[in-house]
């Protein structure tokens, strides 16, 4: 009797950026760009002709969806409230949700926070798996933050199979693995951190989180570029993915959604470090606005808009004369693309002049804006640098410019009006046109172009003649 020949072992390159799977080695993914990060690995035997596939048994019978308990999905606030903002009212049991950022921007710090408030509040035990540091490291930070509790329990580990003994010892209500990417499988041949260890370990810990009704939560590494370590089947995995922004030179730190099956996929919270751990910033103004300070020019307030929540926005610029006949543009927070239409807009209806001149728009706290609503605030800062004139205090200059110099409208205007009110502003600059009612204190002056947003801080100096009809 002869023996059948082993299956033979296929071998593949993947991508340990995004998990494209090549079949030979090349210097660069053909999928997200990256040089030198394609690795072979094992891809299991060659299949035959494919078998037909069998009824099996269910896990639960199909039920009419109005029968359905929908309390199993209501979220429990984890007791940070920014933080709950951005995961949509906090952690919903049996979901994963993936943190990731930069290395020192203080992950870890905000997840001990959340299982301390967690811990505290009764919601339940809480278990920290940490595969970077040791037990001792993550012992001095709770310490310092004063995260002790009885219900908060640590273990340091690297293999899945022990991380699943202690969820099976310890039953906690919250799971925090820290990180994903030091937690390996010794059923996997491969190395931590790989494409496929980090697939495998991600699909049993969100298995056995469905399981218990269980909220998890994984870090996840970045990647020179910003962009979440890993196969993209890791975001596809989890129900929420949130990144921790900040810069190491500033102590504000932003917690921003990308997905959220359960709420807002853009919603923000703020933090700032201090010396004690993390702290949240219940008044977003208080970073991204400057102070009572005196006015100068080149500076504009407006209202953006980041998921629900309406923050506001203060946009500098400034405009000096270049050592060269063409100037630089260099952007800090905004959109560049923008903000080079906004300064071609300024240039060609607004009668300001930057030929030969470098222009250095930013905002300030360290906050992103990408969306039109700024354009008009930042128009207005453009034009207050080179004029040299300072614009109106408590004025918010909210609306999207076009390519004809129209202001064009926002949505959700009332909200932001709502909020710049709040904030104690007297007049807002907006597109005309929109039948919000105006706040209580605060005066709105709808105006259809760049010229009738230049009248009302008193020019006309530069509007071409076909704005002044």
């Amino acid at each position: 009797m002869t023996s059948r020949p082993a299956a033979r072992i296929r071998t593949a390159y993947a991508c340990t950026e995004c998990g494209h799977q090549a079949a030979k080695w090349v210097g660069r993914c053909p999928e997200c760009q990256a040089w030198g990060s394609l690795s072979e690995t094992a891809v299991g035997p060659a299949r035959g002709s494919m078998r037909a596939v069998v009824a099996g048994p269910v896990s639960s019978p199909a039920q009419p969806i109005a029968s359905v308990d929908a309390t199993i999905a209501r979220p429990r606030p984890s007791g940070v409230t920014e933080l709950d903002r951005v995961l949509g009212g906090g952690l919903v049991p049996g979901s994963v949700v993936l943190l990731a950022g930069e290395p020192g921007v203080g992950k870890s710090t905000l997840l001990l926070s959340a299982a301390q408030t967690w811990a505290t509040s009764g919601q339940g035990r809480v278990l920290i798996v940490t595969g970077e540091e040791s037990a001792g490291q993550v012992r001095l930070r709770a310490g310092r933050m004063g995260a002790l509790h009885e219900n908060l329990f640590l273990a340091a580990e690297t293999e899945l199979s022990a991380l699943l003994g202690h969820i099976d010892a310890v039953a906690p209500e919250l799971l925090i693995v820290d990180s994903v990417q030091t937690i390996a499988s010794a059923e996997v041949d491969s190395s931590p951190g790989s494409v496929t260890q980090v697939r495998a370990v991600a699909g049993a810990l969100t298995a056995i989180a469905k399981q218990r009704g269980m909220a998890c939560v994984l870090v996840g590494h970045v990647t020179k570029d910003g962009a979440i370590a890993g196969p993209r089947t890791l975001e596809h995995l989890v129900d929420v993915v949130l990144h921790f922004e900040g810069d190491r030179h500033s102590s504000v730190r932003l917690v921003r959604g990308v997905k959220n099956r359960f709420g807002a996929s853009d919603e923000v919270g703020c933090f700032r470090m201090t010396a004690s751990g993390i702290e949240e910033v219940l008044e977003p103004s208080e970073v991204f606005v400057s102070g009572d300070r005196p006015v100068v020019p080149g500076s504009a307030v407006s209202i953006a808009l980041q998921g629900r929540r309406p923050l506001p926005v203060e946009v500098q610029a400034l405009v000096c004369k270049s050592g060269g006949e063409s100037g630089r543009r260099t952007v800090s927070g905004l959109d560049t693309s923008r903000v080079n239409m906004t300064l071609a807009v300024l240039q060609r209806f607004g009668g300001v002049a930057l030929g030969g001149c470098d222009v250095i728009a930013a905002t300030t706290g360290g906050v992103k804006v990408s969306e039109p609503a700024v354009d008009l605030g930042l128009a207005m800062a453009v034009w207050s640098s080179v004029r040299d004139i300072a614009l109106p205090q408590r004025t918010v200059f909210i609306g999207e410019v076009g390519l004809s110099a129209d202001i064009r409208s926002v949505p959700a205007l009332g909200r932001r009006l709502a909020e710049a009110a709040r904030l104690g502003f007297t007049r807002a600059i907006v597109p005309a046109g929109t039948d919000t009612a105006a706040p209580a204190g605060l005066a709105v002056v709808p105006v259809r172009d760049l010229g009738a947003a230049l009248r009302t801080v008193g020019s006309d100096e530069g509007v071409v003649r076909w704005l002044q009809r």
